[in-house]
């Protein structure tokens, strides 16, 4: 493993917890929400929320592994962060994209390849966490010290069983059983070269994805990772601040219909594709602030799911409610 940047070796312990008062209607909540991961089956449905501002938290299945999928470009946001307020990085560096730096889309960043090379840092940084940019990614993952660093930082701030072991680049193919990614598989090629690894090969490398526990977390680490964001343990608030408008740019569509009035959302969701009838993964990070100023981290983690788009939306979105429905019944 590479050895550590500077930045990603400082640790400190997280603050006390907050006031007790309830904020959830664990029964109601807690009852409905198994329910929906029942309706899941044979797909495994993962959910945990905790409050943060205080030390209340539900879960279903919240120890169970689930693959990262795409939601691994928050931890490495906040790791490139980290590594800008130690002075080991600048947001102005600019960094020159070749050939070998491509991964498998989505990415902007390699579609514009080769007529535009060079990208500073904080646009790079931009395109992977608001937009789930893979080459913008694995560049920056390269520039920090590769996923092992990433995962010693995040163990070393006390978010554990959250694993960052490959760059999107290899792990990629290698979920899919396709060929190793080139610079001509650009954007739609991609996926007509996955498509055309014979179906018995992308079959077996499904399942091994799905049992592999590298690039893996749970729903507890997942919202661990946000609370230790949302107190500013991974960096500064202003660090803080800059990746929440990152996530609230990423959020999109498919959670606010959920959202009560002057409710905001800052969320990371990924999905891999639908393939041999199923999805491997479907996976959303979100931290939401009701308009009186209560804040909630919620991990919604699916794997191995035979519903295809618009019913996965749905259950997303029936999981977000219930949470959001709970917390507003215990007002």
């Amino acid at each position: 493993m590479p050895a550590l940047p500077a930045a990603l070796s400082a640790c400190r312990e997280p603050p006390l917890a907050g006031q007790e008062d309830p904020t959830f209607d664990h029964e109601t909540m807690s009852h409905k929400l198994t329910a929906i991961a029942e309706r899941a089956r044979p797909g495994d449905l993962g959910v945990a929320v905790q409050d943060l501002t205080t030390p209340q938290r539900a879960t279903v299945a919240g120890d169970h592994l689930f693959p990262l999928a795409g939601i691994w470009t928050a931890a490495l946001g906040a790791a490139v962060l980290a590594e800008v307020e130690a002075k080991a990085l600048s947001l102005r560096e600019t960094i020159t994209i070749e050939d070998v730096d491509l991964s498998p889309p989505p990415s902007g960043v390699a579609d514009a390849w080769p007529s535009r090379r060079r990208w500073t840092v904080e646009e790079l940084l931009k395109h992977a966490v608001a937009g789930g940019d893979n080459t913008a990614a694995d560049v920056l993952m390269k520039r920090i010290g590769g996923p092992g660093a990433v995962t010693a930082w995040l163990d070393l701030k006390k978010v554990e069983n959250l694993r960052v072991d490959r760059y999107a680049r290899q792990l990629l193919p290698e979920q899919t059983g396709a060929a190793s990614f080139r610079a001509e598989w650009r954007g739609q090629a991609w996926r007509k070269a996955v498509l055309a690894t014979p179906e018995a090969t992308r079959r077996k490398a499904w399942r091994d994805y799905l049992a592999d526990p590298h690039d893996s977390t749970t729903p507890l680490a997942a919202v661990r990772f946000l609370e230790a964001l949302n107190q500013a343990e991974l960096t500064s608030q202003e660090g803080r601040r800059r990746m929440l408008r990152m996530m609230e740019a990423a959020a999109g569509e498919r959670l606010r219909p959920a959202l009560p009035a002057g409710a905001r959302l800052a969320a990371i969701t990924s999905a891999t594709p639908w393939d041999l009838g199923q999805t491997a993964a479907d996976n959303v990070l979100a931290m939401v602030r009701l308009k009186d100023g209560r804040r909630f981290a919620l991990a919604i983690l699916l794997k191995a799911s035979p519903l295809e788009e618009a019913d996965r939306d749905a259950l997303m979105l029936e999981v977000t409610r219930t949470v959001l429905q709970a917390a507003e019944k215990a007002k």
